[in-house]
């Protein structure tokens, strides 16, 4: 069965960083497509980061653009969201996604369509 798992969210200060893990489970990460969304109460899920599944494409939101690096670790089979000056409008449940090449979307990164497989989110608040 497959799974993502998120983890290493938590509360910081503004300015503070966090690494957000996504592990994945019955499935080879480095085959699928990657994304990171976040999702604020009241808020579509809205997409910050994504990497081909080769790494060779990223694509980052505006909002995050300088300060969010999406990375992969393809022997440990997770991937990961560097997050530095963290600001509270960053505070949001933050989500992993994966996306196996079986859908027409290709590369229109901020469909959530696009993607097959969701982790449970991880909170990250940040205070001011």
């Amino acid at each position: 069965q497959v799974q993502l798992v998120e983890s290493g969210g938590g509360l910081v200060q503004a300015g503070g960083s966090l690494r957000l893990s996504c592990a994945a489970s019955g499935l080879t990460f480095s085959s699928y497509d990657k994304g990171w969304f976040r999702q604020a109460p009241g808020q579509e899920r809205e997409l910050l980061a994504a990497s081909s599944w080769s790494g060779g494409s990223t694509y980052y939101a505006d909002s995050v653009k300088g300060r969010f690096t999406i990375s992969r670790d393809n022997a440990k089979n997770t991937v990961t969201l560097q997050m530095n000056s963290l600001k509270p409008e960053d505070t949001a449940v933050y989500y992993c996604a994966a996306d196996s090449h079986k859908n027409s979307y290709g590369s229109t990164w901020y469909l959530t369509k696009k993607y097959d497989y969701w982790g449970q989110g991880t909170q990250v608040t940040v205070s001011s």
